[in-house]
């Protein structure tokens, strides 16, 4: 399953055990944008109760009142003609839907400012941003406006991971992006900072199953155009 950011070109990379051709595994990814959400939570106030806390990632059984709108956003990808009119308004009713749902307290977080959060999403963000360069928690605890102590338990509340790890899997995943466009193995691991090559081969396998050069060939041959959402 590949994912392309369409402002940045970045690919995210996940894997789905045992797809196949004959039995494939589909999914739908929908970004939410902060601004359209702060505006909701600004219009229906007190409508909905105060969000607990919340892990990053969640799960939740289907729910129709959800499906249903995004049923509908599908459908516009074929009705290009009524896309830019209607498409605002099922993205604006999937996100109350999502409020509504088990799912709802990470949406409203998305368009609130100074929450945990969104605090840690600063540091992350700067973390995607250092490429080869050395990382100290300590900035990054200043940067979120924390102690070291509590940005290290709120990082792992949110990400689910420590920030070295984090770290890591940036950059296994921007070494994937830049060998799925065939650049040398040898070169992309130097690039994200490993000083090792058999490390940075044994790490990449960890993650994604194959080794780097064998991974990236494979995708290759496995990419198709895929229609950006309306």
């Amino acid at each position: 399953m590949h994912a392309v950011d369409r402002e940045t070109d970045r690919f995210d990379v996940a894997r789905a055990k045992g797809a196949s051709a004959q039995a494939p595994y589909l999914a739908l990814s929908l970004a939410i944008n902060p601004a359209g959400v702060t505006e909701l939570l600004a219009e229906q106030a007190g409508a909905l109760a105060d969000a607990p806390a919340f892990a990053t990632l969640s799960r939740a059984d289907h729910d129709p009142a959800l499906c249903d709108p995004l049923r509908r956003l599908l459908d516009l990808l074929d009705a290009p003609r009524d896309a830019p009119m209607l498409a605002p308004l099922v993205r604006r009713e999937i996100v109350w839907r999502l409020w509504a749902s088990a799912l709802g307290p990470a949406p409203r977080q998305v368009g609130l400012v100074d929450t945990h959060a969104a605090r840690i999403g600063r540091a992350t963000a700067h973390i995607r941003d250092l490429d080869a360069e050395t990382m100290r928690v300590a900035d990054l605890a200043a940067l979120a406006g924390m102690s070291v102590p509590g940005f290290h338990s709120h990082f792992k509340a949110v990400t689910t991971m420590r920030p070295v790890q984090f770290q890591k899997q940036v950059r296994l995943q921007e070494a994937c992006r830049r060998l799925i466009a065939a650049e040398e193995v040898a070169r992309v691991g130097f690039a994200i900072g490993y000083e090792s090559l058999s490390q940075f081969s044994r790490d990449y396998r960890r993650l994604f199953g194959a080794p780097p050069g064998r991974d990236a060939a494979a995708i290759r041959a496995q990419l198709v155009p895929e229609p950006a959402l309306p």
